[in-house]
């Protein structure tokens, strides 16, 4: 419908007291509201929306990459979105797909791998899976092509080194639970973080409840 045809004003609505209002004037464009965007997951497509005061809106109506920060490591990666597993709003959301400001969705982990491997030269994959000596192993074969300083340097920020083991546990799979923090339909951008620590737990009780019901 076009976008006059929704209004903001409380003209059209009862009095507290149940009576109907008279309408003593029409519509005014500064009333003017504008259907939800209902951004979905796909390749990217932005629709540029000119706002009141000449300002500009980015009407994201599919979106399937974003920035994710992973807050605890202060790492920041451009990441794909591969799946919407829940949304406190509508359990509609989850099944069409759709991308709203603190929707939990899933992310490729591969970048973060990559990022922790060269910072702390550890294979979070292999560290998990196969127990110590298959990482004790993968260390060897990294210290084969690294520098003496390098590989003491990587050991001491090893050595410092704290992860949430719910965290660690994702990395099998490829993929991490994140929050979408902006909002697509008004800024055309997917960004959020990863979760972690209790909102990670929380989610999770979440979604193992909705897997049972």
């Amino acid at each position: 419908p076009p976008a006059r045809e929704i209004p903001r004003a409380p003209r059209h609505k009862h009095r507290a007291t149940g009576g109907r209002r008279n309408i003593h004037q029409k519509k005014r464009k500064f009333e003017m509201g504008r259907p939800s965007a209902l951004c979905k997951l796909g390749a990217k497509r932005v629709r540029p929306v000119r706002c009141r005061g000449g300002n500009m809106k980015y009407r994201g109506l599919r979106i399937d990459a974003g920035n994710f920060a992973w807050g605890s490591e202060n790492c920041t990666k451009k990441v794909r979105v591969l799946d919407v597993v829940y949304n406190s709003t509508s359990n509609e959301f989850v099944r069409t797909k759709t991308l709203t400001k603190n929707s939990i969705v899933q992310i490729d982990a591969q970048p973060y791998l990559q990022w922790y491997m060269k910072k702390y030269g550890v294979d979070l994959r292999k560290k998990a899976k196969k127990g110590a000596k298959v990482a004790a192993d993968a260390k060897e074969e990294v210290e084969e092509k690294k520098s003496r300083h390098v590989i003491f340097k990587l050991k001491a920020r090893e050595a410092k080194q704290k992860m949430d083991p719910a965290v660690e546990e994702q990395f099998q799979s490829g993929r991490l639970l994140a929050s979408i923090a902006s909002r697509p339909g008004q800024s055309g951008r997917c960004d959020g973080y990863v979760l972690e620590g209790e909102e990670l737990t929380f989610y999770k009780k979440k979604l193992e409840k909705k897997k049972k019901a």
